[in-house]
C-alpha cells in the first residue's frame, strides 16, 4: 500500500468521479485508476461501485476512507515536524557545563541562541567534568562544556575541540592587591573552598602542593555561588576562573607566572552526528567567543585557542 496510492483513493472518494479525481490530483485518468485497481488487490476488496455516471464506496471503502485520511493527515504532521525540527523551528538541545560556566560564559550564548531560535527547547545539566564525560557517553546529552586534563589526554568517545585558556584568580573582599599573588602566599591563609567535583579545586590543590604545602581552609563544600558569597562575607579569599571573578564585584587579583589556569573545551559523542539544533548551539557558541575576542571583552588572562 503506497501513500500516492491512499491519495488517489481520497480524491475519488471526495469527487465521485475518476476524471475529476484525476484532474485534480494532477494525473492521467488511466494511471490513477490503475493505481486504484492495485491498491484493491493489495487489500483484497474492490473500494468502489462502479456504475456509468455513479462512483459509491463499498463497505470496504466506507471503512478505509477514515483511516486514508488519518494515515494522510499524520504523513503531513511528520513531514511538517521534520521539516520544522531542520529549519530550527523546533527541536531540543541537552548541553551540559561546570559550575562555573554556567555562571559566567554560557548564560551570554544561551540568549543569543534564544533570540535566534526561540522554538528550540534548552536543557542545561550542571556537573563537573568527569559526570559530564559520563554523560555525553551514556547519550544523555547532546553537547559539553569540559576542562581538558592537565595531561592533554582526551576520552576516545568524545569529539573535542579546544576553546580557551582561562586564568585562575584569587578573589577577595575590600580592595585588590597592588601586584600579582604567588601560589606560595596562599600557605597558611585559610581559603574558601569548593566541594570535591570542581576543577578548581583540584587545580588549587595540586598548585599548592606543587609548591610545597598543604593549603587550609576557612570553610569547604560550597557551590559557586555559595563560595562567592563567603567570599563577599569576609571569611576569606578564594581562587576562581577569571571569567566568574569578572562578573563577581569581588576584588581580583592575578597570580604571578606560570600562575594557575585551565583549558575549555565542547565535546559530543564521537561516533553520535549532532542535531541540527545542536551543530547550530555548538556554532553560536564558537561566534560569541570569537567576537567577544576580537572586541577585547574576554577577561584579563583569557586566551582564545580557536583558530
Amino acid at each position: 500500500m503506497q501513500l500516492q496510492q491512499l491519495r488517489y483513493f481520497l480524491a475519488v472518494a471526495e469527487t465521485r468521479h475518476f476524471t475529476r479525481a484525476a484532474e485534480a490530483a494532477h494525473v492521467a485518468q488511466p494511471s490513477l485508476s490503475q493505481q486504484i485497481r492495485a491498491l484493491e488487490r493489495e487489500l483484497g476488496a474492490e473500494l468502489f461501485h462502479r456504475t456509468r455516471g455513479n462512483i459509491a464506496l463499498t463497505d470496504a471503502g466506507d471503512a478505509l476512507l477514515p483511516l486514508a485520511r488519518r494515515i494522510l493527515a499524520d504523513t503531513e504532521s511528520a513531514r511538517l515536524a521534520v521539516q520544522e525540527t531542520v529549519q530550527l523551528r523546533r527541536g531540543r538541545v541537552r548541553l551540559g557545563a561546570p559550575p562555573s560556566l554556567c555562571t559566567s560564559l554560557v548564560p551570554d550564548v544561551l540568549r543569543v541562541f534564544r533570540d535566534r531560535y526561540p522554538g528550540v527547547a534548552l536543557v542545561v545539566r550542571e556537573g563537573g567534568s568527569r559526570d559530564l564525560v559520563g554523560w555525553l557517553a551514556a547519550g544523555e546529552l547532546d553537547l559539553a562544556l569540559t576542562i581538558t586534563r592537565p595531561s592533554g589526554e582526551q576520552e576516545p568517545a568524545l569529539a573535542v575541540t579546544e576553546l580557551l585558556h582561562e586564568e585562575l584568580v584569587l578573589v577577595a573582599a575590600g580592595r585588590p592587591a597592588r601586584r600579582k599573588v604567588r601560589v606560595t602566599e596562599l600557605k597558611g591563609r585559610p581559603l574558601v573552598m569548593f566541594r570535591e567535583g570542581y576543577d578548581v579545586r583540584e587545580a588549587t590543590l595540586a598548585a599548592c602542593r606543587a609548591a610545597g604545602f598543604e593549603p587550609e581552609f576557612a570553610v569547604e563544600g560550597g557551590e559557586m555561588d555559595a563560595v562567592l558569597g563567603f567570599v563577599r562575607a569576609g571569611i576569606g579569599p578564594a581562587v576562581v576562573p577569571g571569567m566568574v571573578a569578572a562578573r563577581s564585584g569581588l576584588a581580583v587579583t592575578a597570580f604571578a607566572g606560570p600562575g594557575l589556569g585551565r583549558t575549555i573545551a565542547v565535546a559530543h559523542g564521537h561516533e553520535v552526528p549532532l542535531t541540527r539544533a545542536a551543530e547550530a548551539l555548538q556554532d553560536t557558541l564558537l561566534a560569541h567567543l570569537r567576537d567577544a575576542a576580537r572586541d577585547g571583552e574576554l577577561p584579563p588572562g583569557t586566551r582564545l585557542l580557536l583558530p
